[in-house]
């Protein structure tokens, strides 16, 4: 599997068409204090259209992070074993790791542990106070401590301020022209049916009686899901021609695992490619298939680690302790 072709695009930009699996429904992403994320957007026309954001990229993000996970196993998938992340062990014996954590080398967890594995982690870091921080050292350290972290950005301000990189990969849904599909239901209690707040046992705030709701779901012209990997920024960090084609490649097969079994995002939201992936740019590069792609990561991972790059052993185990 050969990059050639992106040595000189400063990105790689992709677009995927999606649709609902079934029907034409789908509930989008929302937010307490704001609910379904509206806004006026434009077609490929110029026209302002009705939009909607389906995923956000913090969202997203963490789905890129979760495809990596062997669930059944507990452990990292098998084409990326070899790749070094952060495992901690809670005073309860709860085993957390940075690759699950949302914010994966900044969880609390990990990164407000007193633990000496993280104070190694800080000295590869480099941060100093009162002097200019170079971010090429930290983009060291998460190569060879948690290379994920690297891909998806950080912001370890337990360190330091300017301790943080943006995301290398980033991702969203979008929908446009969209239309609202309200619905809603009846929570029934075949106990004490009645909706009133004097019933026998509770109030309906309590979860008692039967309990109307409903909530908004939508339908869309279109649904993209859109992909921006920043190879620019990550020939800046200056990694050499090995780990740059292994992060390329780990990005590739987030990208294309997701599309395999991510796509249900929510109960209510189970979606499905309509076409291949489109590649914005550079034109002509073509995404290899899954199967292709895990077939090169091993090797790919090999190379790093021979080189010396990665953490002996590639997992860092710690023991979280605040004392």
């Amino acid at each position: 599997m050969k990059f050639d072709s992106l040595k000189s695009s400063p990105r790689l930009l992709i677009e995927i068409p999606l649709k609902p699996l079934q029907g034409s429904r789908f509930q989008p992403t929302g937010f307490p204090d704001l609910g379904a994320a509206t806004f006026k957007g434009f077609d490929d026309q110029g026209q302002q259209v009705d939009s909607l954001l389906v995923e956000s990229a913090q969202s997203m993000a963490n789905r890129l992070e979760s495809v990596c996970w062997d669930e059944s196993n507990d452990c990292l998938a098998a084409p990326l074993k070899g790749l070094p992340y952060i495992e901690t062990t809670l005073p309860d014996g709860t085993v957390t790791d940075s690759i699950r954590e949302a914010h994966r080398v900044n969880s609390p967890y990990i990164a407000s542990s007193k633990s000496k594995e993280f104070d190694e982690f800080k000295k590869a870091v480099g941060f100093e106070a009162n002097k200019p921080f170079d971010r090429r050292k930290l983009a060291k350290a998460l190569l060879k401590y948690d290379s994920c972290s690297l891909l998806h950005g950080t912001f370890l301000e337990k360190i330091g301020g300017v301790v943080r990189l943006p995301r290398v990969i980033s991702g969203f849904v979008e929908a446009n022209g969209v239309d609202v599909a309200s619905a809603g239901g009846v929570k029934f209690d075949r106990v004490q049916p009645g909706t009133g707040e004097n019933t026998p046992y509770g109030k309906a705030a309590e979860g008692y009686g039967n309990v109307p709701y409903h909530r908004d779901e939508y339908t869309a012209r279109n649904i993209v899901a859109y992909f921006n990997l920043d190879l620019a920024q990550l020939r800046g960090y200056g990694l050499g021609d090995d780990a740059e084609n292994m992060l390329i490649a780990i990005s590739l097969y987030k990208i294309r695992k997701f599309l395999h079994e991510g796509l249900r995002l929510r109960t209510a939201c189970d979606l499905e490619a309509t076409a291949g992936i489109v590649v914005k740019r550079p034109e002509g590069f073509d995404i290899p298939e899954l199967g292709e792609i895990e077939k090169a990561l091993p090797g790919l991972i090999k190379k790093v680690a021979d080189a010396n790059l990665f953490a002996n052993p590639a997992i860092t185990k710690m023991t979280y302790s605040k004392k």
